[in-house]
C-alpha cells in the first residue's frame, strides 16, 4: 500500500487506465446515449487517455510527479476527443494543478487535487447537467474530502465508492438514461479510472475482463442533440488565445448552441461546441486568437456512416499490419500488408492504426495487431474507421507469428468474408511462445522471478524461468511440440543472441522432433531475443 503517489505510481496508473478503458470500451460505447447517440465515448475516452499516456512516455525517466501529472493533462488536452475527453482533459489539469502545488503525492494532496479537478471540469462546461460524468467527479471528490486526515489509500477507497454510487444514481438524473435503461458512458469512464488509481496505489491486481460488445447508436435513442431541433455539428478545435480572450468566447459559443466546453489555460485552449452554425463557431475562435486543428462532424452523416459500414458487403479485402522490428515490417509488406511500426519499439497507436486503414484505399480491411497491448488500439482503431464508412474487422493475433500465418494465407482478391475466416483460422491454429529476460522482480505462473531471468513463455503465459537463455529456449520448445505441429517458425530479434538461441532451437528439434520443419527468419523485434510459432 503506497502512502503517497509518485512519479512512478502515476505512470503506472495511466497505463492501468488505459487498458481497462480499452477493455471497456466497447460497453461504455453502448452505453452513450447523451447528449449524443453515437456509440463512441468509450472510444474517446480511450484515445484522450492514449495522448495522455504518450505525452508522459516522452517525459525522461527522471521526471517528477508534478511533471508526470502534467504531461498527463497536457497530452490529453491536445489529444482530447470529443465532449467526454474534453471534459477528462480539465479533471486531468484540476490534478496536475494541485500535484505541482503539492508534489509529495499524499491523501491530502490527493484530496486536493479530486477537488480541484472538479471544480475546474463544472467551470469549464458551458451548462453543467447533472447525471453526467460531472456529477460523479463532484461525488467522489465531496466523499474524499470528508476523509480528513486519512491515508492515501482510504481516501481513493472512498472516493471509489461514492463514485460508483453516483454512477448508479445518473439515471435518476438525466431522463435520456433513464428511458435508455443504462447508465451514463462519461461517467462509467470516471469509475474506471478511479478504480485504476485505487488499485495502483493499494497493490491489488485488477481483473481485466473484455466487456459484452455493443453494436451501436439505436435508432430508438433519439435525444440529446439527435432528437428533432437538436445541433447538426459537433465543432472542435485547439485555440492559441491569451486567457482574457476566453470569457468572450465561451459568451459568443453559448449562443450557438449546446455542450459547450472549453479547456486549457496558459494561451492554449481546447474548444468543443454543438451548433448548427459552423462557420460561427470557427468565427468565435478567430475573433479570440488562432484556431487551429478544426473537427467538424456531421451527427446524421455520423450514423448513417455507421450503418453503411456494419451493412457492407464487399469482395476484395486490404491488411493492416503491425509490426514491432524492422525484419518483421519486411515481412508483412512483401506479404501485401500495409504496415505500422511504431518508434523505440512501442506499441502501434490508435491514429497510426486508423492512418494505416485509410491509406489502404479499400473499402474492406482487416487489422492484424500482433500483440495483446495492440489489439486495444487496433479496436478502437476500427470503431473510428467504421465512423468513416468504412469495413473494418480486427483478426485478433496476439503474436507476430499468428499474423504472419494469417497474412499467408490471404487472397486480396477473394471474397471478403471468405478471406477473414480463411486468416482467423490459420492464425488460431499458430502456437505462440517467447523468450525474454525478466525487467523487473515479479510473481510469474512459474514462481517468483528477479530482474535478469531467463523467461519461457507460451501463449502467453510464463512456463519457465531460468537463468541460461539457451535452456530456456529449448525448454520452452519442448513444450510446444509436446502438443505436436508440423511447421516451427523461429523469429530472431535485435539482440545479438538471438542467433545462438536459435541455434539451441535447431538442435532441441533435431534432436527430438526431425519430422518438424523449421524456418528461420529475421524479425529484428526489441525486447524478445525468440518469437515462436507453431503449426
Amino acid at each position: 500500500m503506497l502512502d503517497h503517489l509518485d512519479a512512478r505510481a502515476a505512470r503506472r496508473w495511466g497505463i492501468a487506465a488505459l487498458e481497462h478503458l480499452g477493455d471497456q470500451r466497447d460497453e461504455i460505447d453502448g452505453l452513450n446515449v447523451y447528449p449524443v447517440p453515437d456509440g463512441d465515448t468509450g472510444t474517446n475516452l480511450y484515445l484522450t487517455v492514449e495522448a495522455a499516456v504518450a505525452a508522459v512516455e516522452q517525459l525522461p525517466d527522471g521526471a517528477d510527479l508534478a511533471a508526470v501529472a502534467d504531461g498527463f493533462a497536457r497530452g490529453a488536452l491536445l489529444g482530447a476527443h470529443g465532449n467526454s475527453g474534453v471534459i477528462l482533459s480539465q479533471l486531468l489539469r484540476g490534478w496536475a494543478d494541485v500535484l505541482g502545488e503539492q508534489p509529495d503525492g499524499g491523501g491530502a494532496a490527493v484530496r486536493a487535487a479530486l477537488g480541484r479537478a472538479t471544480e475546474q471540469a463544472y467551470a469549464a462546461v458551458g451548462r453543467p447537467v447533472e447525471g453526467t460524468m460531472l456529477s460523479v467527479a463532484r461525488a467522489a471528490s465531496s466523499a474524499a474530502g470528508e476523509c480528513v486526515d486519512a491515508p492515501l489509500g482510504r481516501t481513493l477507497e472512498h472516493a471509489v465508492t461514492a463514485a460508483r454510487e453516483a454512477l448508479a444514481r445518473t439515471p435518476e438524473q438525466l431522463e435520456a438514461l433513464a428511458r435508455a435503461g443504462v447508465v451514463d458512458a462519461g461517467g462509467k469512464g470516471v469509475v474506471i479510472l478511479l478504480e485504476a488509481l485505487a488499485n495502483t496505489v493499494s497493490g491489488r491486481r485488477s481483473v481485466r475482463r473484455r466487456a459484452r460488445p455493443a453494436g451501436g447508436p439505436s435508432a430508438a435513442q433519439s435525444c440529446g442533440d439527435l432528437a428533432p431541433g437538436g445541433p447538426s455539428y459537433e465543432v472542435m478545435y485547439l485555440l492559441d488565445a491569451v486567457d482574457g480572450q476566453v470569457p468572450g468566447l465561451r459568451t459568443a459559443l453559448d449562443g450557438l448552441g449546446d455542450s459547450l466546453v472549453v479547456v486549457g489555460g496558459g494561451g492554449l485552449w481546447n474548444v468543443h461546441v454543438h451548433t448548427d452554425d459552423v462557420g460561427a463557431a470557427v468565427e468565435a475562435g478567430i475573433v479570440a486568437g488562432r484556431p487551429y486543428r478544426i473537427r467538424v462532424t456531421h451527427f446524421a452523416d455520423q450514423r448513417e456512416r455507421w450503418a453503411r459500414a456494419n451493412g457492407a458487403a464487399g469482395s476484395g479485402v486490404a491488411v493492416v499490419a503491425a509490426a514491432a522490428g524492422p525484419g518483421l515490417e519486411r515481412l508483412f509488406a512483401a506479404c501485401g500488408a500495409v504496415v505500422v511500426r511504431s518508434a523505440s519499439g512501442r506499441r502501434a497507436s490508435t491514429g497510426e492504426l486508423l492512418d494505416a486503414v485509410r491509406a489502404t484505399g479499400a473499402a474492406s480491411v482487416v487489422l492484424l495487431p500482433n500483440d495483446p497491448d495492440t489489439l486495444v488500439s487496433a479496436r478502437a482503431a476500427a470503431t473510428a474507421a467504421r465512423d468513416e464508412g468504412l469495413q473494418v474487422a480486427v483478426l485478433p493475433s496476439r503474436a507476430a507469428v499468428q499474423g504472419l500465418a494469417a497474412i499467408a494465407v490471404h487472397d486480396a482478391a477473394g471474397s471478403a468474408s471468405e478471406d477473414l475466416v480463411r486468416m482467423a483460422a490459420a492464425a488460431a491454429a499458430t502456437r505462440h511462445g517467447a523468450v525474454t529476460l525478466a525487467s523487473r522482480d515479479a510473481l510469474t505462473s512459474s514462481g517468483w522471478c528477479r530482474v535478469g531471468d531467463a523467461l519461457g513463455m507460451v501463449e502467453g503465459d510464463v512456463v519457465v524461468v531460468g537463468d541460461d537463455l539457451r535452456q530456456v529456449s529449448r525448454t520452452v520448445v519442448a513444450r510446444m511440440l509436446a502438443a505436436g505441429g508440423e511447421l516451427l517458425t523461429v523469429v530472431t530479434g535485435a539482440d545479438p543472441v538471438s542467433q545462438a538461441l536459435a541455434e539451441a532451437v535447431l538442435d532441441e528439434v533435431r534432436d527430438t522432433r526431425r519430422d518438424v520443419e523449421v524456418s528461420v527468419v529475421d524479425g529484428g523485434q526489441e525486447g524478445y531475443p525468440l518469437l515462436l510459432g507453431l503449426e
